[in-house]
């Protein structure tokens, strides 16, 4: 009789070990393909890495990192850096863990700083890029060597 309740135990354990296993494994695929379809989606040589810094910085999309510190979206590659750190340092130290508050809010508001300052450090090395190319690279000769 105990062998029996072992074997219904020991069943009723590989299915769900295995419905668990089955289900991980659709979730892993399902994000792959997303992770494949957004990288594709990007066509041109400016998008290229736009796939990749769209969850950059602990998955934080620029959008969400605007709504948590409550700031507007860097328009051009222009934002109010002075702003956004206020705002940062406010919230930052409102969620002080030794003063009740919670790491995991935190931790948000950490990398939503670095997402926003991401996305206007990218911006600005482009603009640079632009600017470069459309001067034209001109070395300096020197006549008198």
């Amino acid at each position: 009789m105990a062998h029996r309740i072992i074997t219904q135990a020991v069943i009723v354990g590989a299915r769900v070990f295995g419905r668990a296993f089955a289900e991980a494994y659709r979730q892993a695929s399902a994000s792959s393909k997303y992770a494949q379809a957004s990288s594709s989606s990007g066509g041109g040589s400016s998008s290229s890495s736009s796939a990749a810094n769209n969850f950059a910085s602990s998955g934080l999309t620029l959008d969400e990192a605007c709504k948590i510190l409550n700031v507007r979206p860097p328009q051009g590659g222009k934002a109010n850096l002075e702003d956004t750190m206020e705002r940062f340092k406010r919230l930052f130290d409102a969620n002080e863990p030794t003063k009740g508050g919670s790491f995991y809010l935190q931790s948000k508001i950490l990398r939503a700083r670095e997402r926003i300052e991401l996305e206007v450090r990218e911006a600005e090395q482009a603009a640079e890029r632009e600017a470069e190319l459309k001067k034209g690279w001109k070395p300096k000769v020197y006549k008198d060597r």
